[in-house]
Order: C-alpha cells, then structure tokens, then sequence
C-alpha cells in the first residue's frame, strides 16, 4: 500500500501506467460521491451550513432551503447558490448567529 505522498509523487514523476491513472481517478470520484451522499443525508431544510465560494474564495454561510439529487440550494440572506453536497459542511446553530 503506497502512502499519499508516494501516490502524488509517482502521478508528478510520471511513473504511473494510463490504466492506474484512471483508476485512481475511478477512486477519486468514487469516494467524492460516497462523502457528498453521506452528507446530503445528514443535512435537513433549514439546517445551517457553510462552504466557500468558488467565485469569492470567501467562507459563505446560509441555510438549506431545498435538498436535491447533486445539489443542496442553500439561502446565504444576499441571495440562494445551488451548491454541490460535497463542498458543504454542517455549522452549529450556536456558531451561526
């Protein structure tokens, strides 16, 4: 089992065949689906959230209106982003006011 360093190395050098980079590829999207389901399911409508903006680069904060098939549409108070499952993380509610 190689570690990550050793996998990112290999990918730098070029020491990886075309079938190997496609798998880890595979893999890659593999666990990116596994952990945007995983929390898809742990999110509710009304939940608070938080992820970071693509366009921005900065930390946006709302709350769940819609829960859908690839995206979460998600109210930040200046408008609504339909933002992918993976790229969200839960917020205390605490924490949110």
């Amino acid at each position: 089992m190689r570690t990550i360093q050793e996998i990112n190395t290999a990918i730098i050098q070029g020491g990886l065949t075309n079938d190997e980079l496609v798998s880890i590829i595979d893999a890659v999207k593999f666990a990116r689906s596994r952990l945007a389901q995983a929390t898809k399911y742990s999110l509710r409508i009304g939940d608070n959230v938080e992820f970071t903006s693509s366009k921005t680069g900065r930390l946006t904060r709302g709350h769940v209106t819609k829960i859908a098939i690839k995206y979460v549409t998600v109210d930040t108070g200046m408008g609504q982003w339909r933002v992918p499952a993976n790229m969200l993380s839960k917020v205390d509610d605490r924490a949110y006011a």
